[in-house]
C-alpha cells in the first residue's frame, strides 16, 4: 500500500474512536486495539482478491469492517456495503464521505433481500456476522458462479466440509496479524 492509503487507514480508525465508538458499533473494550483488531485485521480480505474480481459485497457490514480496509487497500474493486440497521448505514456514509471513496457503496438493506438476479458478486466478505454455514447460505444465492466467500473464522481445528454449492473450502495461510482465526474461502459451484 501506498503513504495515501496507510493515510486513510488510519484516518478510518480515527473515525472508527471518534463516531462508532460513541454509536456502540464497536465495543468500548476494543478501544485500544482498533487498529490491529479491526482495521489491519480486516485487510486479511484484501490478500485474498483475484485481479480478476471487481464487485464485492461486505455482508452485515457494521462499522464497516472488513469492506472499508479492503476498499482502502484494493483500489480497483467495487466494494458495497450492506447493512440494513440505519445508524449503522448512516455511519458508513458518513465514512465515505469523509474518507472519499468512490469504489465503495453503502446498500441499506438486508443480504437477503440482495438475492433474485443478483448473483454477480466475485467476493463476499463475512467478518462477526454469523456461523460459516449461515454466512454461507447468505452469500451462495449472490455470488457468480467461481465467486467465493471470505469468511472470518473463530479457531478451527479442522477444515470443514464444503457445504452445499461449495466446490472447496481453503483455509488461507496469509496471516498478516496476530488473530483468533483463519480467514476461511469458499468458492460457489
Amino acid at each position: 500500500m501506498d503513504p495515501g492509503q496507510i493515510e486513510r487507514l488510519v484516518d478510518f480508525e480515527s473515525l472508527l474512536r471518534e463516531r462508532a465508538l460513541p454509536m456502540g458499533l464497536i465495543a468500548e473494550g476494543d478501544r485500544d486495539r482498533l487498529l490491529d483488531r479491526h482495521v489491519i485485521d480486516s485487510l486479511r480480505a484484501a490478500a485474498v482478491v483475484a485481479p480478476a474480481d471487481r464487485l464485492a459485497l461486505d455482508l452485515g457490514s457494521g462499522a464497516g469492517l472488513p469492506g472499508i480496509p479492503m476498499a482502502l487497500a484494493q483500489p480497483t474493486i467495487h466494494v458495497a456495503l450492506a447493512e440494513p440497521r440505519r445508524r449503522r448505514a448512516a455511519f458508513l456514509e458518513l465514512a465515505l464521505d469523509s474518507l472519499g471513496l468512490p469504489n465503495v457503496s453503502v446498500l441499506a438493506t438486508r443480504a437477503e433481500g440482495l438475492a433474485g438476479g443478483w448473483a454477480r458478486w466475485d467476493l463476499c466478505l463475512a467478518r462477526a456476522l454469523a456461523p460459516m454455514p449461515r454466512a454461507w447460505s447468505l452469500a451462495r444465492p449472490l455470488l457468480r458462479s467461481g465467486g467465493r466467500l471470505a469468511y472470518f473464522a473463530g479457531p478451527l481445528d479442522v477444515v470443514p466440509p464444503p457445504p452445499l454449492g461449495a466446490v472447496s473450502v481453503e483455509v488461507s495461510s496469509k496471516i498478516l496479524v496476530d488473530s483468533p482465526g483463519p480467514l476461511v474461502i469458499l468458492t460457489r459451484q
